[in-house]
């Protein structure tokens, strides 16, 4: 088993001698995700969890030209060249520069790894080049490369992660625990969202009640409900991407007292989650641990972000 949240990073978005710095956090999954009856419907709910993404751009003034590494980074490498544009458009001077981006969260498993890069290379690239980064024109930015998860504000968001524009702010938990499973493989969030949704008009009417539940869940602080909305949520994306692992996922959830099943749905990753503050914590995540790996082998312990209110700014 490993617990893995690497080091706080010290600011969303710091400059130091000329060089941008950015960070973005993970998420595991999403408590929600599904389609809403009306207009440009599909939507997620966050779950933040303690990984990392941190960009740095050193920038060159009076050279076009953007580097990226690792150079896989290519989605970032498209924001970064972007934003140097909009520089130039201000001051008349060519700007390019070097941006590094370095991650502790798995490519391709659910885990808004794509996501966070992009938002701490926003971040990063506008620090070096004094080009404000307000979460609006970070996603009208976003829009034009992804679907992207909320990861851009410090909270539990609903948010339209096709079409890149915050739904409403939930709020706040108290810190929980996922005990986590990876199927194997990766997906790709751009293919991903080119499925057809098979959700009936009932389905939508269903998400919809489930994303009232868990606005109010997240308001009283009630983790048993929001574990009853995110099994239910995992269980009704069993229609577009199946994961073999939910079922027994579900019974050692019941099992070890958790509170349930968050799963990525558009990735490769489920997960028990358990109140940290339980006093039979210890011994919930060690059975949980244990039983988890006997089924898939690795497991990764995570620990979900709690903000402070007020966190959000625009």
């Amino acid at each position: 088993m490993s617990q893995e949240a690497g080091p706080r990073p010290r600011a969303a978005g710091a400059r130091s001698a000329g060089i941008g710095v950015g960070t973005a956090f993970g998420t595991f999954g999403e408590l929600l995700q599904g389609v809403l009856p009306e207009e440009d419907g599909d939507f997620l709910v966050t779950l933040p969890v303690a990984r990392w993404t941190m960009a740095t751009f050193r920038p060159e003034p009076g050279v076009g030209e953007v580097l990226v590494r690792p150079d896989r980074k290519t989605k970032a490498l498209q924001l970064a060249r972007t934003i140097c544009e909009l520089a130039e458009l201000r001051t008349g001077v060519p700007v390019g520069g070097t941006l590094r981006v370095n991650s502790v969260i798995p490519e391709g498993k659910g885990l808004a790894s794509s996501s966070a890069d992009l938002v701490a290379t926003a971040r990063a690239v506008g620090q070096a080049l004094d080009v404000a980064m307000p979460p609006s024109r970070v996603e009208r930015l976003l829009a034009d490369i992804e679907p992207t998860d909320g990861v851009l504000y410090p909270a539990i968001v609903a948010f339209h992660h096709r079409t890149v524009r915050l739904r409403g702010i939930l709020g706040s938990l108290p810190v929980m625990a996922v005990v986590g499973i990876d199927e194997g493989g990766s997906v790709d969030t751009v293919d991903f969202n080119r499925i057809p949704k098979p959700f009936t008009l009932a389905d939508r009417h269903e998400y919809a009640r489930l994303l009232d539940r868990l606005a109010c869940a997240v308001r009283r602080r009630d983790l048993a409900e929001v574990g009853r909305v995110a099994t239910r949520s995992a269980q009704m994306n069993q229609l577009l991407r199946h994961k073999r692992s939910l079922e027994p996922m579900r019974e050692i959830c019941r099992e070890v007292g958790g509170l349930g099943v968050a799963v990525a749905h558009s990735g490769t990753t489920l997960g028990i989650l358990l109140d940290t503050a339980d006093p039979s914590y210890t011994q919930r995540v060690s059975a949980a641990a244990q039983a988890c790996g006997e089924l898939a082998g690795g497991v990764t312990v995570y620990r979900t972000l709690s903000f402070p209110a007020g966190a959000v700014r625009s």
